[in-house]
């Protein structure tokens, strides 16, 4: 996959520009020895880049829920760790393999953290390799049709991870016991497993989706709590679902 034009959906290639192009200025921001008229030239051009864009800009766009019958690279395009479209994303890049066995699919993914992600001395910062499992974790539910919202994540960090090279990433959905799901993930040096994670996920319904969405009322999408909202109805819940969840079934967003 990748972040050159002439990939992805309509619209969407000329934010991948953008976020390939803004991805080198941060790390040369974070970690590049620089002289002082070098900063203040590009802090000046940024800012007046940053004028204009927002001069034009209108309200948050749409998001669109993830599409299980594309390629996993684009269930998430704007997330952090694995988004093509966004400039603080690495991005990690993962794709679907066969299971064991005839087991469920699996995810398999190529990562490479620059600077922008140390945090010990020239390892990745735990909390990124964390949130990099929380994000192939769910992608791999995703590919093996149990979708859920995390519920537990224990990370074990058994080697430092190394920035600024290739890191190999397994993750594979392990099986449900009802609602819940139970999955692993680990990443890979060579053959040295650095970091391994067990997730576990919670299966939420269109109804308990939606009553978390309208509560969060300050960055709520009309257009992704219609999708949703159609959704519920589509599986039966009744109409006013904010009053029929329990919110203590409810994982925390």
């Amino acid at each position: 996959m990748s972040d050159r034009p002439g990939h992805g959906p309509s619209g969407e290639d000329s934010r991948r520009r953008l976020a390939a192009a803004l991805r080198p200025i941060i790390t040369m921001a974070v970690a590049s020895q620089l002289d002082d008229d070098a900063v203040i030239e590009a802090a000046e051009a940024i800012e007046a880049v940053g004028g204009r864009l927002a001069a034009r800009a209108g309200p948050k766009r749409p998001r669109q829920q993830p599409d299980i019958s594309r390629e996993p690279q684009e269930f998430f395009p704007t997330s952090p760790i694995m988004g093509v479209a966004n400039p603080i994303a690495p991005p990690v890049r993962v794709r679907v393999v066969d299971g064991v066995d005839g087991g469920y699919r699996e995810i398999r993914a190529e990562a490479w953290f620059d600077y922008a992600y140390e945090g010990p001395p020239t390892c990745v910062h735990g909390g990124v390799i964390a949130e990099t499992f929380d994000e192939v974790l769910g992608a791999a539910n995703m590919v093996a049709g149990n979708p859920g919202m995390t519920g537990t994540l224990k990370v074990r960090y058994r080697k430092p991870t190394p920035l600024r090279t290739g890191l190999r990433i397994e993750a594979r959905c392990l099986g449900r016991d009802g609602r819940k799901v139970h999955t692993w993930a680990g990443i890979y040096h060579g053959d040295l497993l650095t970091a391994e994670a067990d997730g576990l996920f919670i299966e939420v319904q269109p109804s308990q989706f939606l009553a978390i969405a309208e509560g969060n009322v300050d960055s709520a999408d009309p257009l992704m709590l219609e999708a949703i909202r159609a959704e519920a109805v589509r599986v039966g819940a009744a109409s006013d679902v904010q009053g029929s969840v329990d919110p203590a079934e409810l994982p925390s967003p």
